[in-house]
């Protein structure tokens, strides 16, 4: 099975901050080969943070939640802290390097 997230923000130059408001950043899904996948989370300032690598479905790993069609990460829970964050795109969301910012992520108090 392969999955992906498949809206996708790009913006035209640089934004100061990948994702505005927003505590996370998760950016889209990297092939690394041979089945496996990576999903980089960043702070504001572009610094990965934390993650997953696997070849399993994402929405299922316990790092990610997703939502229903069109597939998206919704909820990310920092594998350091346990605290859960609320995910979802977001139009001044930016890049790091490459890569591209698929949802912000922030701490609705849950």
């Amino acid at each position: 099975m392969h999955f992906s997230t498949v809206t996708l923000i790009s913006l035209a130059g640089s934004a100061a901050a990948i994702c505005p408001g927003f505590n996370f950043g998760i950016g889209n899904q990297q092939d690394l080969g041979n089945g496996i996948s990576r999903w980089n989370v960043y702070d504001d300032s572009c610094n990965a943070v934390d993650g997953l690598t696997t070849t399993k479905n994402p929405c299922t790993e316990g790092i990610f939640g997703c939502s229903p069609e069109p597939i998206l990460f919704n909820r990310y829970t920092n594998t350091f802290s346990g605290l859960v964050y609320a995910c979802r795109t977001d139009p001044q969301s930016g890049s790091c390097g490459r890569d591209v910012i698929s949802v912000c992520c922030r701490n609705d108090g849950n």
